[in-house]
């Protein structure tokens, strides 16, 4: 039976159970608990906390795991990284109070971080000495308190840290999203491959979308430097011959310039549709 880890609360934990689910996982209603069989799919999940689902799947007895990019690298353990999965996008980085602008400044202060591995192996690098306060969360309340000079956190928007007075210095330390991640090892077997695919047809399913339209026949080429697809287009005879059908997947972030470009070289009935899963 295939285990996998999945986060059991913070702003992975509805988004990574949304896309298992698009992936034909968990289809029975889930209860508050820590282990769920899937056993229509021959897959155990196990809900743990974000940042302890690398050392979990590093130690060798979980197949898999999705959790933060961030919490890998904090983590200093061993795993493959997979697939990035899009979301839970952030950056980890340096903020401190208005007027502090130089990075170098942090030098010989005190950084409050959640993220110790990931700040200790920046300063490093950038052989800077400081004194690493570790806080378990609310790190933008650090400075305010007393307690630190600047922070080291992990960051969607960086509303939090206005709140608090502060303001990022320099560029991003890290920039992170939730990512699929593997035990180390170089086995392969049926239902390992079955589980990625599954996971990465999600992605794609959600990075395009389907586009079918009507265009003269005459100008089937044209359109079809606009909407390549990925090996060709469909291209079907319509019962009036001088008009051809289309259908193709395009980008879903692009789908609205793609229509403008077609409206204007004579497509018509332009028409797109959602992908719930996709294998390309």
């Amino acid at each position: 039976m295939l285990k996998v880890a999945i986060p059991n609360k913070g702003q992975l934990a509805e988004p990574a159970f949304s896309m298992l689910r698009e992936a034909g996982y968990l289809s029975s209603p889930i209860h508050e608990t820590l282990v769920v069989s899937d056993k229509q799919n021959d897959v155990e999940f196990f809900f743990l906390r974000p940042r302890d689902i690398a050392i979990y799947v590093a130690s060798g007895n979980l197949d898999f795991g999705i959790t933060g990019q961030d919490m890998v690298a904090d983590s200093k353990v061993e795993v493959q990284e997979i697939l990035p999965l899009g979301f839970a996008k952030s950056v980890f980085t340096i903020a401190g109070s208005n007027g502090m602008d130089n990075i170098k400044n942090v030098a010989k202060k005190r950084i409050a971080t959640s993220y110790p591995g990931l700040l200790n192996q920046w300063l490093q690098n950038q052989k800077l000495t400081a004194e690493v306060v570790q806080l378990d969360g609310a790190v933008e309340n650090a400075v305010g308190l007393g307690v630190a000079d600047y922070v080291a956190d992990v960051v969607a928007t960086g509303t939090t840290l206005k709140r608090a007075g502060l303001h990022q210095l320099g560029e991003p330390i890290m920039y992170s999203q939730a990512i699929l991640i593997g035990r180390n090892t170089s086995e392969s077997n049926e239902q390992r491959d079955d589980f990625i695919r599954r996971i990465n047809s999600v992605i794609v399913a959600r990075d395009y979308v389907l586009m079918d339209y009507d265009i003269p026949s005459n100008l089937v080429e044209q359109a079809c430097i606009i909407t390549p697809g990925f090996e060709s287009p469909t291209i079907s005879g319509l019962r009036d011959s001088s008009w051809s059908a289309i259908r193709v997947m395009v980008p879903s972030v692009e789908v609205h310039a793609i229509m403008d470009q077609l409206y204007k070289i004579g497509a018509k009935g332009i028409l797109v549709t959602q992908i719930i899963a996709c294998r390309l």
